[in-house]
């Protein structure tokens, strides 16, 4: 089939469903994971939302969730904050499966299928729903930076202390997000460790 000119990446909705875990409208509700053509699960709840009024089934279904974490991207010097998925290929859904829904589910294009085995879905726990509803509570307190760095660039520091103050990365740390620069104090190479938002590469003229 034709792929659409999509990249979920570039994508920046207005605004992902992120609140805290809260009570099912209806008791039966129970959340599962779909899973999805990666880079198409925008379009899948699209449809999922259209199929379930089209065959009546709204009081089945509650909350469709894609979840996302924002991330900081440079581009041309200029940085710009997006939103990306972090579950490529999963969609979460909760609501009170039947036999019906799941038909109307399993055939809805782009979805492979749910979380489980063979014909039968997995329903995820409440701890497994809340760390995913934490994760992406958390990341939106402080936005990750994708930015590739490599040993021996040249960056310039823009805040702190060290503002103004160049120098070559020295090591990189992908977890913390951070750098070490070795910029020239007082004429001695000395290393300073700094968050990858606090730097600029040094573009050659």
């Amino acid at each position: 089939m034709a792929a659409e000119e999509q990249n979920p990446e570039e994508q920046n909705p207005q605004g992902e469903p992120s609140e805290q875990l809260a009570p099912p409208v209806n008791e039966n509700f129970k959340w599962y994971i779909i899973h999805a053509y990666s880079g198409f699960e925008r379009k899948v709840r699209e449809s999922l939302e259209s199929r379930i009024t089209a065959f009546g089934l709204q009081n089945r279904i509650g909350r469709i969730m894609i979840p996302t974490e924002p991330v900081t991207e440079l581009r041309n010097g200029k940085k710009y904050t997006i939103e990306r998925v972090f579950l490529p290929g999963y969609v979460l859904v909760e609501m009170d499966l039947d036999n019906d829904l799941w038909h109307v589910i399993k055939n809805t294009p782009r979805v492979t299928g749910f979380l489980g085995t063979g014909d039968n879905p997995v329903a995820l726990s409440e701890q497994e729903v809340s760390s995913i509803l934490f994760r992406t509570e958390t990341a939106g307190n402080k936005p990750t930076m994708k930015v590739k760095y490599e040993k021996g660039e040249q960056v310039r520091i823009n805040e702190g202390p060290f503002a103004n103050f160049t120098g070559a990365v020295d090591d990189i740390n992908e977890d913390k997000q951070t750098l070490k620069v070795m910029v020239s104090i007082f004429g001695r190479s000395t290393p300073v460790e700094i968050e990858f938002s606090k730097v600029d590469k040094v573009v050659d003229e």
